[in-house]
């Protein structure tokens, strides 16, 4: 039995589909790992150029080719989210035309928010957690069995959809149990002209987001229920998905090791958790103890909640090794920040930031996620944001993006009931209107301009809703600047990790990226 299982999504880092691929090859180990990278939206020149276009849109004669290639396999598992499920329905679609008896299943965020959307195109679909799940179905599809039993599947079969109860969460313990990551491992990447080849280590290089950086996630689940995110259909469908699942600390050293010896020139790991730092400290000790004694490179982590900062451990991170962070601050505005069900206080972004900020001269300035062109924001609204900026201890970096709404969780719901229309997840989020106060957002990541000058300025702040003059030249430099002081922090710090192409690479096998690993920080901070 052939099987393939088919990412589609911006490049290649589709962590969700790697593990769920390398779990499909433990239980049959011949199946095909498929990419089909459509964008490369954050390299620099487009991102300003030319923000939100693809850059490799697949032809008539490409889609032909790869339905072509699928229709010869007995199952064909696709993952993709809401942005790219209109090009895997047509792919669906066409493969189905070529060869009607191919089995396919439909998994990743897509098919789990919007079940009913999805489940008009595919065999299946998945709607829960995959790997025991994909398990029963196989070994059910493979002995003609009642397949369509399966829990945490939706089934279109012969003429009506079947929708199935879901299976417990994954245990920490059985995560322990499931194989790494699928990495640098015999997986082919479909490229215009060539067809279906095998992916080699210039893949990784040249992708954006990658680089010389290893992504991966180690725990999941999110304590909160924020309502643009996707975690939000997940907690509907189990109340458990707030409380944190990981495998255990040896696991992922492990994890890292064995990716460390198929690609030695790595100079960084990026963790893409929802909320590493709810991992109790505990845990957080040993994982920093074992990572300095057993990695020693730079680790970066996305998955940072304000309410989770907490000095010790972000010492006890630095310490181990933490070169930098990502947080989400979304708005300065308590109003947006309740309507976006955010947890919130008085005061805890900028105790949060100052924490950050206390530890500029082991870490690149932090990351700050910012939600900017949302219809709901008034006057007041820009100007608590813009207000919030101007006052965070520096030096900081933002990533903007304009809001979106993914079909089918909370905001879109919210956005419905209040007759705003909204554009959905399949425009690109960074393609944001150039009003002043976006201008302004950008500028002051670049420099704080004296008080009386940003009171001034902050009068012609408007939300991108009300009628206003834009300034689509001025937006444009703003970026340009904004995205000049991100590189000078990573030059400064000798970071070249995220450089995507043969840059980072030289950089790191030269020597020179290793001069800021020795600037350690104090011993006291051990956390032994």
């Amino acid at each position: 039995m052939k099987i393939s299982f088919v990412s589609i999504e911006d490049g290649i880092t589709a962590l969700g589909f790697r593990k769920m691929a390398s779990f499909a090859r433990s239980i049959h180990p011949s199946t095909e790992v498929c990419y089909l990278p459509l964008t490369n939206a954050y390299n620099p020149l487009r991102f300003l150029f030319k923000p939100g276009e693809h850059d490799r849109v697949y032809s008539d004669a490409d889609l032909n080719t790869i339905a072509s290639h699928f229709a010869k396999s007995d199952v064909v598992c696709f993952s993709s989210m809401t942005a790219y499920s209109d090009l895997t329905k047509d792919i669906i679609q066409l493969t189905k035309k070529i060869n009607p008896k191919t089995y396919i299943i439909w998994g990743g965020i897509h098919p789990i928010v919007h079940p009913e959307d999805a489940i008009k195109f595919p065999d299946a679909i998945c709607v829960g957690e995959g790997e025991t799940a994909f398990k029963l179905f196989l070994s059910s599809f493979k002995e003609e069995g009642d397949y369509t039993s399966t829990k945490n599947f939706w089934f279109n079969h012969n003429g009506k959809i079947i929708r199935n109860d879901f299976l417990p969460l994954h245990t920490s313990e059985e995560m322990d149990q499931f194989p790494f990551l699928l990495y640098a491992d015999n997986e082919l990447i479909f490229k215009h002209g060539k067809g279906f080849i095998p992916q080699n280590t210039n893949d990784y290089l040249s992708s954006y987001g990658l680089g010389n950086t290893y992504m991966t996630i180690w725990s999941i689940g999110c304590p909160y229920k924020c309502s643009f995110c996707a975690n939000t259909k997940f907690i509907e469908n189990d109340k458990n998905y707030r409380k944190l699942r990981h495998p255990s600390v040896d696991y992922i050293i492990a994890e890292v090791k064995e990716v460390l010896k198929k690609h030695p020139h790595f100079s960084s790991v990026s963790f893409q958790d929802d909320s590493f730092m709810a991992i109790p400290k505990v845990t957080l000790k040993e994982f920093a103890e074992k990572w300095k004694a057993e990695i020693d490179i730079p680790f970066f982590v996305v998955g940072v909640i304000p309410s989770f900062v907490k000095k010790e451990k972000i010492e006890i991170l630095v310490w181990g090794g933490m070169k930098r962070v990502r947080m989400g601050i979304q708005s300065g505005s308590d109003q947006v920040l309740e309507f976006y069900d955010r947890p919130n206080k008085p005061g805890l972004i900028p105790h949060a930031t100052s924490i950050l900020a206390e530890y500029k001269e082991y870490m690149i300035p932090p990351d700050y996620d910012l939600i900017i062109d949302n219809p709901v924001e008034t006057r007041g609204d820009i100007a608590d944001t813009l207000n919030l900026l101007y006052s965070m201890k520096r030096p900081f970096n933002l990533n903007v993006f304009a809001l979106r709404a993914i079909p089918n969780t909370e905001l879109a719901n919210d956005l419905m009931q209040r007759g705003v229309d909204i554009e959905d997840i399949k425009t690109s989020y960074l393609i944001a209107a150039p009003t002043f106060a976006n201008c302004m957002i950008y500028l002051l990541t670049v420099f704080r301009p004296p008080k009386r000058i940003f009171n001034y300025l902050l009068q012609y702040a408007k939300p991108f809703t009300e009628e206003q003059t834009l300034f689509p030249m001025v937006f444009f430099f703003s970026r340009a600047l904004w995205m000049l002081k991100r590189a000078y922090y990573h030059v400064k710090f000798l970071d070249f990790s995220v450089f995507p192409g043969r840059v980072g690479w030289l950089f790191y096998h030269s020597g020179i990226s290793k001069l800021f690993n020795k600037q350690e920080p104090p011993s006291a901070w051990n956390p032994q």
